[in-house]
């Protein structure tokens, strides 16, 4: 970036987005030539994909290319066109890509050529499906080439008008029972509801640059990588970095005028096992976390190796920032911070009723008599669920908490079963499906399991049938982790497997994970 003056004496405005890799290659754009940019995005969509108002995309990016410009493209470009958004995580298999293009039914694919024979393996169970789009390199036969088709793009378009409630992005959400949930956020819920985030969590004015490490099939990328930091007209960075390396983070951010840096706080931890102290951060002025717990010691190591204080902030896939450690407030080390407008949140019991200060009950958003307007609409598809989530006058995060005198909110853990390893949110019920799909595999029981790096893990409990039984443990454990990579997401797979003869069960037969959970973490 240039750091020579303008004529008149101003310094040149930060780009909207910048974006490198590890070989040296830069992307730069203002937001004069991404609004550009859009607009043909747009075209393409519209008239090779022929997708209108109203249609869905799909768009799965794989780990060779996790973060590309084309997926803050393809955003806004659904935005003006009124198409509605699906983003994938980086690490889908063929029948998660399946389930996927089966529930959200639709029209348009986008992924890349090392995905795509994935995605041609189940096309044959997808009925809406009109169009394939390729990013990156690469061309292959009966996809179209987004790379070609933008540079002849008119970039004359006229944004669709759509209303406050239309549907605009969906993201998938694991659950405890069943196959993922469909999040549905609407124009409204979603663009002007990261106001609040932007200028008062991430702190962010149009100087700023800021770096978030997310997955772009996550929402916190669109919370921290692309609504909240253009609403403020700050800059976004991105590193392609396929996989999280702490020497890549410290040195980037010591190469480039990075000023504010969200990650994991698993990513903190590994952080500061690396002793980032042995580089200079010459700008940064603002870290902030969120996705999982952030243990106060890392915050304390961070602040001791670094200068900068950790932001903690909390929020779902169904939300913005509910609770955050706001600029200016006092941080607590360990709390999620204090409730964040124009949120109302409480602590409640089962039957909706607020608990006095100190008691730990559920974290919720009181949703009467009004509901606020950064609330997710509706699980697609889904009213059961979505009605689920009701209780009197509160909206129920399923996550437990204790707010203090000060009005701090502390959390204790989640009301489901839902595992949070590094970040990544697994739901069992798709692991132990995996499980059970192996023939040496009778029952399964998965859990969260404590770990010093990731936070937790998934472990599952196995009963074998009896033809597997003499078999070698150790290798057998091998397997089944391998089946599991293959069958879901690699990310989901058991880190640790241990063999049973029964399960704990509830009179009506139903596997008692807080059981197994508990035994987990009681050993800690």
């Amino acid at each position: 970036m240039s750091s020579h003056m303008l004529k008149d004496g101003r310094k040149p405005a930060n780009p909207a987005f910048w974006w490198v890799n590890g070989k040296g290659e830069e992307v730069k754009w203002s937001f004069e030539e991404f609004g550009s940019l859009s607009k043909k995005t747009a075209n393409v969509l519209s008239e090779a994909c022929g997708l209108q108002r109203g249609d869905r995309i799909v768009a799965i990016l794989p780990p060779i290319l996790p973060r590309v410009p084309e997926w803050w493209l393809l955003n806004v470009a659904c935005i003006r066109a009124g198409i509605v958004f699906f983003p994938g995580t980086s690490q889908l298999t063929a029948k998660d890509i399946l389930y996927r293009l089966q529930a959200s039914k639709a029209k348009c694919i986008v992924t890349n050529d090392t995905l795509a024979p994935a995605v041609e393996s189940v096309l044959s169970g997808s009925k809406f499906l009109k169009s394939k789009l390729i990013v990156g390199q690469g061309s292959r036969e009966g996809w179209l080439n987004f790379k070609e088709l933008l540079a002849g793009a008119s970039a004359d378009h006229q944004c669709v008008q759509t209303r406050s409630q239309d549907p605009m992005i969906v993201y998938f959400t694991s659950g405890t029972t069943g196959f993922p949930k469909m999040v549905l956020h609407s124009h409204c819920s979603y663009g002007i509801g990261f106001a609040t985030t932007g200028r008062y969590w991430l702190k962010l004015t149009p100087s700023d640059i800021i770096w978030n490490t997310s997955d772009t099939g996550w929402v916190k990328a669109a919370w921290s990588s692309l609504f909240a930091a253009w609403i403020c007209g700050s800059c976004v960075f991105v590193h392609n970095m396929p996989q999280f390396k702490p020497e890549v983070i410290a040195e980037t951010l010591s190469k480039y005028p990075i000023t504010t840096f969200c990650t994991a706080p698993t990513a903190f931890l590994m952080l500061v096992k690396h002793d980032v102290s042995r580089y200079k951060f010459l700008k940064l002025k603002h870290c902030v976390t969120g996705g999982e717990a952030l243990n106060p010691e890392v915050f304390s190591q961070w602040k001791t190796q670094t200068g900068v204080d950790i932001h903690e902030g909390y929020g779902q896939s169904e939300t913005v920032a509910i609770c955050a450690n706001m600029k200016g407030m006092k941080i607590k080390p360990g709390s999620l911070g204090k409730p964040a407008p124009p949120f109302d949140v409480q602590i409640v019991d089962e039957h909706g009723a607020v608990v006095p200060k100190g008691e730990e009950g559920t974290i919720a958003i009181r949703v009467k008599p009004t509901r606020p307007f950064c609330l997710f609409s509706e699980y697609l598809d889904n009213p059961e669920k979505t009605a689920a989530t009701l209780c009197g006058d509160f909206y129920l995060t399923g996550d437990r908490g204790v707010m203090d005198e000060e009005g701090y909110i502390w959390f204790v853990g989640r009301a489901d079963d839902i595992i949070n390893s590094a970040g990544y949110r697994i739901g069992p019920f798709e692991v132990e499906s995996a499980l059970i799909e192996h023939p040496a595999v009778v029952e399964a029981a998965v859990v969260s399991s404590p770990d010093p790096v990731r936070g937790e893990v998934v472990k599952a409990f196995i009963i074998l049938a009896p033809a597997y039984e003499s078999h070698d443990q150790k290798k057998l454990a091998v397997e089944l982790q391998q089946h599991v990579k293959k069958v879901t997401a690699p990310y989901k797979y058991p880190r640790k497997v241990e063999f049973v003869k029964e399960l704990p069960k509830t009179v009506t037969g139903k596997i008692q994970r807080n059981v197994l959970r508990g035994k987990e973490w009681a050993k800690v």
